[in-house]
Parts: structure tokens; sequence; C-alpha cells
């Protein structure tokens, strides 16, 4: 496998910026990477925190043990602004990665061009 398809597939896959890494382009890799894991930290904390309040509801006895009335909270956790930020948060993380996978085509090609010119 060439390093161009090895990298694509590494921002593709693994992680944004794995391809980076592999181009030895760490400062763009850990730009990409710092980036995408801020705005991950962010989505994973808010969900977290919708569902720890929906369990401590069901535990007090406020949502019924069923999935119909735990989907019906859930939809309500999630619309008005609490659910527009954590819809902004997944698609910045998704417009990230998808810049990743197309910024490590673009320096693979450029990388492996310079590569093989000749030196003179």
């Amino acid at each position: 496998m060439n390093r161009q398809l090895k990298a694509i597939l590494m921002s593709a896959l693994v992680y944004p910026g794995a391809g980076h890494f592999i181009l030895k382009k760490k400062p763009a890799a850990l730009a990409i990477a710092g980036i995408f894991s801020i705005f991950l930290y962010r989505v994973v904390g808010d969900i977290m925190d919708k569902i720890d309040l929906i369990v401590e509801q069901i535990t007090k006895g406020q949502i019924p043990l069923n999935i119909a009335a735990i989907s019906e909270a859930v939809a309500d956790i999630t619309s008005g602004a609490e659910g527009e930020a954590l819809n902004f948060n997944i698609y910045v993380m998704i417009l990230v990665w998808v810049v990743a996978i197309f910024d490590a085509y673009r320096v693979s090609r450029i990388t492996i061009t310079d590569e093989e010119e000749p030196k003179a």
C-alpha cells in the first residue's frame, strides 16, 4: 500500500490527523486531531450530562421505566438550545473529519510529488 492511500485511510478510518502523522506533517496532525478532540470531548460530555439527567429522573420515579417514556424524555432534552449546541458540535466534528481526509489527500500529493522530483 502506498503512503498516499495509507494516509487517506488513516485520516478517514482511524482518527482525523492520523494521515498527517504518516506524512510527517506533525503540526498539521496535532492541530487537526486537537480541534477534533475538543469537539469530541464536548459532545461526549453533553451526552453524558443528558444521560445522567434522564437516569436521575427515572430513579426518582419522574419517568416511568418503559421505552416510550424514556424516548420522549430524550426527545425533550435534545430539543431547544441545548440540542442545537449538541448538533453544532457534531457538525463541526464531521466538518473537521472531512477536511482532514481531503487535506491528507492534498498533502500526500504534494509530498509524494516533491519526493519523486530529482534533487539538483
